[in-house]
């Protein structure tokens, strides 16, 4: 389930080795997106709640332009879902096309409502997604370590690394994307273009992160001083980030989001620490990128190792999330886990697992 990129691999928190199986089929895996807002009921578009599975999102499009007859641009979607699972998400189209919805028919979609609204659903416009995961050859033990892993999420939440997925099938796409960033490659397809790029700046995030976390982890057995020298950080950096409660330590010139949704701003580190554990704010990482604002003090220490000179847009990703569980269901005689939960948009269901894993290479 885990994977290696180049010299980087997921640090994580909690050092455990649990050796259930999971596999991304419908049988085991269902995503349901949450919208943004509520549909007006009235206006110029016709918006689709769909059910998919064994396609991809650009798949499922595709055979609706075809139907339609109409541009894929004419249809609006949020975010982009699984092949390999049940999924539920929302599309919009203008309401001309309504009537001939009415004898569409697809083995692999169903339209389960249909809704009014007044604009296009464009990208990004989803709170977050619904999960539900069923994992295999769950022993006694395994059980045990799941349920406290699940027991420490509740408690702390969880990193938020970009998966697997995002770095396709090889797990080194983000390599053609830095030989793109650096000249070493060039790529006449923008979109092609913009998604290698995409996942260099993903790598670099995950790198960050792993970075603060191994700093958090080293922080949990040894001395601020210590931990200073093995990281090669400015003396008396750590002295306030030890004694914060919250596993995930804050530094100085960190910046800050309001969770789960929020403006980009700085604050004062033993304030900041107080609303990260009372989750009103979460830390941030660095999308390097144009127009984007970096980390200062202490935190741009370590933030500027996984900067770099990019001309595509950056960005800043929250770099920790609070996981919402509705249900854990254990079924002994198939020994079967079942868990139902919530991730803010753009967080990833396969990095929950690889974190009840606690492991990064198989």
């Amino acid at each position: 389930m885990g994977y290696i990129l180049s010299e980087f691999k997921y640090i994580w928190p909690l050092q455990h080795s649990n050796d259930f199986l999971f596999t991304s089929t419908p049988r085991e895996f269902s995503v349901e997106e949450v919208p943004l807002y509520q549909f007006s009921g009235d206006g110029e578009h016709i918006v689709l709640k769909v059910r998919k599975k064994e396609l991809t999102t650009w798949q499922m499009l595709d055979i609706f332009s075809n139907y339609l007859g109409v541009s894929k641009r004419e249809i609006g979607y949020a975010g982009l879902k699984d092949k390999h699972a049940v999924t539920i998400q929302y599309i919009s189209m203008p309401r001309k096309y309504e009537a001939q919805l009415k004898d569409f028919s697809h083995p692999n979609i169903k339209i389960l409502e249909k809704y009014l609204h007044n604009s296009k659903i464009r990208v990004g416009h989803l709170k977050g997604n619904k999960f539900w995961i069923r994992l295999k050859r769950v022993q006694g033990a395994q059980k045990k370590m799941i349920e406290s892993v699940l027991a420490w999420i509740e408690q702390y939440g969880m990193p938020n690394y970009f998966g697997v997925q995002r770095f396709g099938n090889s797990g080194n796409n983000y390599l053609e994307g830095k030989a793109v960033v650096e000249g070493k490659l060039k790529i006449r397809d923008r979109k092609k273009r913009e998604f290698l790029v995409s996942a260099y700046q993903s790598y670099l995030f995950n790198g960050w992160l792993a970075k603060r976390i191994e700093l958090s982890t080293l922080l949990e057995s040894f001395k601020a001083n210590e931990v200073e020298k093995i990281l090669k950080l400015p003396k008396g950096s750590l002295e306030v980030s030890s004694k914060q409660q919250h596993f995930f330590k804050l530094l100085a010139g960190d910046l800050y989001m309001h969770y789960p949704f929020g403006r980009i701003f700085y604050e004062e580190l033993e304030l900041a620490a107080k609303r990260f554990l009372e989750r009103d704010i979460v830390p941030t990482g660095l999308i390097a990128g144009k127009r984007v604002k970096r980390a200062e003090q202490d935190a741009y220490v370590i933030e500027k190792d996984y900067d770099t000179i990019i001309s595509a847009i950056g960005s800043r990703r929250y770099a920790w999330i609070f996981p919402e569980i509705y249900e854990k269901r254990y079924i002994p005689e198939s020994a079967w886990y079942e868990l139902s939960f919530y991730l803010p948009k753009g967080s990833y269901a396969t990095v929950l697992i690889d974190f009840l894993k606690g492991k990064a290479v198989e």
